[in-house]
């Protein structure tokens, strides 16, 4: 392979649109999956607020598109990113399924998190009068930080794993250099470069939100 201008330009290109769809798409699927966890401890039966029917029915459809394989997924939403966002072509269209793929798995995160936390802790400020609502912002997600965070690395990790695959519908993105190059075209080189570029990102990624995780936990002071 000769690395020219135009190579470099094409890995900075990708690059930022993987980065681009990785972080829209992992904000968007915590304003979503966060609520979701919330709801799914609060109304589980041991919660502050049990409701069997409401924590039924929202497991039953978190786990629905968690089983449902990324790539296959993508093709089935195609007609909703169509519909949203007026394409289904380049990184934005790529951000739709993404949400629709990792704001379930985030929302089962979020919930394994706040089931960390101590149930004494809960007890004590029901003790003082503490509002469901209170317990929910001044407990339950203060307490739960650092595993949320270490839990952000493993998710945000996950959804970069995922844009990879916009390639295969013409997303764009590092995966596509690396499909369109290693798989289509043979030049294992360019898909290698790619692949490193990938796992470095990652790297990157992991260290970031470990490193607030330690930061956060009193239990490492």
């Amino acid at each position: 392979m000769v690395i020219n201008a135009d190579t470099i330009a094409m890995y900075l290109t990708e690059t930022w649109a993987t980065i681009y769809m990785t972080l829209i798409s992992s904000a968007v699927s915590y304003l979503i999956g966060i609520p979701l966890g919330v709801i799914l401890v609060v109304t589980d039966k041991d919660g502050i607020a049990p409701c069997s029917p409401v924590h039924a029915v929202l497991g039953t459809l978190i786990n629905i598109f968690r089983s449902i394989p990324f790539l296959i997924l993508l093709v089935m939403v195609l007609p909703i990113t169509k519909f949203l966002v007026h394409t289904t072509l380049g990184p934005v269209a790529i951000i739709p399924p993404l949400i629709f793929a990792s704001a379930p798995y985030i929302g089962r995160m979020v919930e394994s998190s706040l089931k960390e936390v101590d149930a004494g802790v809960i007890e004590a400020a029901k003790s003082m009068g503490a509002t469901n609502w209170q317990i929910i912002w001044k407990v339950l997600l203060p307490e739960a930080k650092p595993s949320l965070l270490v839990g952000a690395a493993i998710c945000i990790t996950t959804i970069l794993s995922y844009s990879a695959m916009a390639g295969f519908v013409g997303g764009g993105g590092l995966g596509a250099i690396a499909l369109n190059y290693g798989y289509y075209r043979y030049k294992t080189d360019i898909m290698l470069i790619a692949v490193t570029v990938l796992v470095i990102l990652v790297q990157l990624i992991q260290e970031f939100w470990m490193l607030l995780a330690r930061r956060t936990d009193k239990r490492a002071r």
